[in-house]
């Protein structure tokens, strides 16, 4: 047996350390990083990754919208807000967040 059949791998990390690295890259790369391993996928897919890449009046946004902004998760709602519009304040403002 050789030492680098006992060194530790990237993917053995705890989840909280892999959460903590992915929240600081860009959600693509979160996305991307999912595939790696069972532990990375579960951080990827986490709440505490997507709210940082959410902004920090998100929770305002999606309180003035004329319809309902539904999401089950932090992921969802990044992938709603980037992708769509939402209409505002009675249907007098529109926004396409692009983060």
């Amino acid at each position: 047996m050789t030492e680098s059949d006992n060194a530790p791998s990237f993917s053995d990390m705890p989840e909280g350390c892999v959460t903590d690295i992915l929240s600081i890259t860009s959600p693509r790369d979160a996305c991307r990083a999912a595939s790696i391993s069972k532990s990375f996928h579960s951080a990827a897919d986490s709440d505490a990754v997507w709210d940082r890449f959410l902004p920090l009046d998100y929770r305002e946004v999606i309180a003035r919208a004329v319809s309902p902004v539904v999401f089950e998760s932090k992921k969802q709602l990044y992938h709603r807000l980037s992708e769509s519009y939402i209409i505002l304040d009675r249907g007098y403002l529109v926004s396409q967040t692009t983060w």
